[in-house]
């Protein structure tokens, strides 16, 4: 009898005295279970492989049967179009145009301007027939005798082409400036590929603009990285810093170039956008001359500027977790999710009903909202398809909700669910949306503060870089051999000299010799 008594005592305390511990590790399974089945690797386990299955699994992209190439599929093109609307809205308001030029180049149009292909040089694919046929065994093969007269390069980025055709039209400084941007594809053969970050083709923009003066170049230049950097802030929710490339770093046929750099999450830099003084040298390679208001010839002077696909690769290792995507509202796709959870086509009917006119109200803000009333999937299903998805907002309402007239709201930027009512609902979310974009921002401005460093020896750099990781402000003497030997011997490079970096008298971390202002640097992508 003492021996059941025991028994019974036994269960008693592990099935209701110690109930808490008992429902954390079943929650705690359920979130294991949950992780399993997204089959993300950890971040800090493998940050390079976290990166890669997530673009995959996230429906993002895929690699195409072209080796380097990459599928961007819709939910990931949806991103891009948030991008592009964006973007193009901001091109237009400071005075641009968009226009299209070839995808082929002739080869003679790059000799042009010597520093300028020797920068693409081994990146161009090269045309060189035009034309297959049928050797007669059923093989298709490069007919022979369709070899063009003129090899042609697949567009590596369009400065050449682009100046030939200013040349027709600039004759008079009533011409200009001539502002023109172009939304395209471009190809660059990489040998070492990452969807995203870099493919053989990719999607981007090229503002390419001419000026009477060098002053008005210089602006246009300023001015176009200053809208980048805007972008980078206020869409993606992504701190940059803008500065000038060092020579080393600069655009190949440019006179300066200007870049904004990003710090993702593992520490590595990545340029997300550039812009570039070019000066006269394309106007002089293709003869493009413009009268003055005295009737004077001069040559014209050039930027050119571009973002790509590679901006979607940093708003995922910017902002993303080990659950999978978290995008800024203003550029997610889907702002907000309902998960309707319900038994039976007439509790579902009462919640559509209820449903229904938030919806409508949430989209007349412009509000991009999802009704997932899918009755394939369960609501947990869901719940972790839009969490791995990134998708900011997402309200659940069952039949119990419908009977108290509330919600429940998650938010995915910090994964806190909160109850709310159904009144003024509208009003809530669009709060909410605002929130968590300001939130993604600064927790991303935390992050780049926290792993900024200053180095004043080559030791402490070599430290830093290697332990750490992050921005690394330090001196340097200003020579592309110092910088190619701390290249060479760290991997670390000058992301760019800070257009608002104090002057501070010092000594060059590598040769010692006096530098009167810090720069960036860091390992990047």
């Amino acid at each position: 009898m003492n021996l059941l008594f025991i028994i019974y005592f036994i269960i008693y305390f592990f099935i209701f005295a110690d109930r808490n511990l008992i429902q954390n590790q079943l929650k705690n399974k359920q979130k294991s279970y949950q992780y399993m089945a997204k089959g993300l690797t950890k971040r800090e386990e493998n940050y390079s492989q976290w990166y890669n299955e997530l673009v995959v699994k996230a429906d993002l992209a895929e690699n195409s049967a072209v080796r380097g190439s990459m599928v961007i599929k819709p939910y990931g093109y949806s991103i891009w179009e948030k991008m592009q609307g964006a973007l193009d809205k901001m091109f237009k308001d400071t005075g641009h145009s968009n226009a299209y030029f070839p995808l082929f180049i002739p080869k003679s149009f790059f000799s042009k301007e010597a520093s300028h292909v020797d920068g693409f040089a081994k990146e161009c694919a090269v045309v060189t027939h035009y034309r297959l046929k049928n050797d007669g065994n059923n093989n298709i093969v490069v007919d022979p005798d369709a070899k063009l007269e003129e090899e042609l390069i697949v567009r590596p980025t369009s400065e050449t082409i682009i100046w030939n055709s200013y040349k027709n039209w600039i004759q008079s400084y009533r011409d200009l400036p001539l502002l023109i941007n172009q939304w395209a594809n471009v190809v660059r053969w990489e040998m070492r590929t990452r969807l995203f970050l870099r493919t053989a083709e990719f999607l981007w923009q090229e503002g390419h603009t001419a000026h009477a003066t060098k002053q008005e170049a210089i602006e246009e230049t300023e001015q176009m990285i200053n809208v980048y950097a805007e972008f980078a802030e206020k869409w993606m929710g992504m701190p940059v810093i803008k500065g000038l490339k060092s020579e080393n770093e600069r655009f190949a046929g440019a006179l300066d170039t200007y870049a904004i750099e990003a710090l993702m999450q593992d520490g590595k830099a990545l340029q997300a956008g550039t812009s570039h003084f070019l000066g006269q040298n394309f106007a002089k390679a293709f003869d493009v001359k413009f009268a003055d208001k005295e009737g004077k010839l001069d040559y014209v002077w050039a930027t050119s500027w571009g973002v790509s696909t590679r901006l979607i690769g940093a708003l995922i290792m910017a902002h993303s977790d080990d659950l999978g995507l978290v995008l800024p509202p203003k550029l997610a796709p889907i702002q907000v999710v309902i998960v309707p959870i319900y038994k039976g086509e007439e509790q579902l009917n009462q919640i559509s009903e209820k449903i229904l006119p938030i919806k409508k109200n949430l989209e007349a803000k412009g509000i991009s909202v999802k009704f997932d009333n899918r009755d394939t999937h369960k609501p947990g299903f869901k719940f972790a398809e839009y969490e791995l998805k990134g998708v900011p907002v997402r309200i659940a309402i069952g039949p119990r909700d419908l009977e108290n007239n509330t919600l429940e709201i998650a938010r995915r930027d910090t994964l806190v669910k909160e109850s709310k009512s159904q009144d003024g609902i509208e009003d809530y979310i669009e709060n909410l949306l605002n929130d968590i974009q300001d939130n993604i921002y600064k927790k991303a401005l935390k992050f780049r503060t926290e792993n900024t460093y200053t180095a004043d020896n080559y030791e402490d750099f070599k430290d830093i870089l290697e332990n750490k990781g992050g921005f690394i402000l330090a001196h340097w003497d200003g020579t592309s051999e110092t910088e190619q030997k701390i290249k060479d011997e760290t991997k670390a490079t000058i992301r760019c000299i800070p257009i608002d970096a104090p002057e501070e008298n010092g000594t060059c971390i590598y040769s010692g010799k006096p530098s009167n202002k810090r720069v960036l640097f860091a390992k990047a992508y």
